[in-house]
């Protein structure tokens, strides 16, 4: 099992950070301004990516003097986010999963991309979350469930991605479904601020794909 964490540019928790690399990574990877936590708390990545427009020039010059890390450094002028480059270097590593921590963060811009490229991953049927210490947010299609000893959380909510989500059942929560069917346009906050009433919630999808954010209130 090759699990990869992420650890980019936005908004990084100290405690949530380091209680996660307690965890097995076999690869982490840098991301930019990501690189500044782990210079701060002495952690070296396996990789190294990014344009580095936000990070100072010192720290990536430590990285690449006192280690060998592979750095692959891009132009900042790009059509790909870094964390879109971290994701597809996650998948060239062959992850059968991947962590994201600092996708989230005060720039909506970062983090609504961030969630819509977590789909190269969905793609290739590898399981990716981006985690924050309120939030876990995956895409999910066909079938998912979420075992409430297992939850993030007391909430969950369902937001389509994909522009329709057709045959939506819910069942073991607060608010079950049966054979709903979503749309970006038309569905509101229907999906929003579900709970899990069983030991676990049953979410089955006939077609599309939906963003889904376990919260902790």
């Amino acid at each position: 099992m090759t699990n990869t964490l992420i650890i980019s540019g936005g908004n990084i928790e100290t405690g949530l950070a380091l209680e996660m690399l307690k965890k097995p990574f076999e690869h982490i990877i840098g991301v930019d301004g990501g690189l500044r936590f782990c210079y701060e708390h002495e952690i070296v990545p396996t990789r190294i990516v990014g344009d580095f427009d936000t990070l100072e020039p010192e720290i990536l010059d430590w990285y690449k003097n006192h280690t060998q890390i592979e750095i692959r450094e891009f132009n900042p002028v790009k059509d790909s986010t870094d964390t879109h480059i971290a994701i597809g270097m996650a998948l060239e590593l062959q992850s059968d999963s991947i962590t994201i921590l600092g996708g989230t963060g005060t720039r909506l811009d970062h983090v609504l991309g961030n969630i819509q490229t977590m789909y190269l991953a969905l793609e290739k049927n590898v399981p990716c979350q981006m985690l924050d210490s309120h939030n876990r947010i995956q895409l999910i299609r066909n079938q998912y469930s979420i075992r409430r000893e297992e939850q993030y959380g007391t909430y969950f909510s369902l937001i389509p991605l994909t522009t329709d989500v057709t045959g939506v059942t819910i069942r073991g929560a607060k608010y079950p479904l049966e054979q709903h069917s979503f749309s970006v346009l038309g569905s509101g906050s229907l999906g929003i601020s579900n709970e899990i009433v069983d030991e676990q919630t049953e979410i089955q999808i006939e077609s599309g794909i939906m963003i889904l954010i376990e919260s902790k209130d």
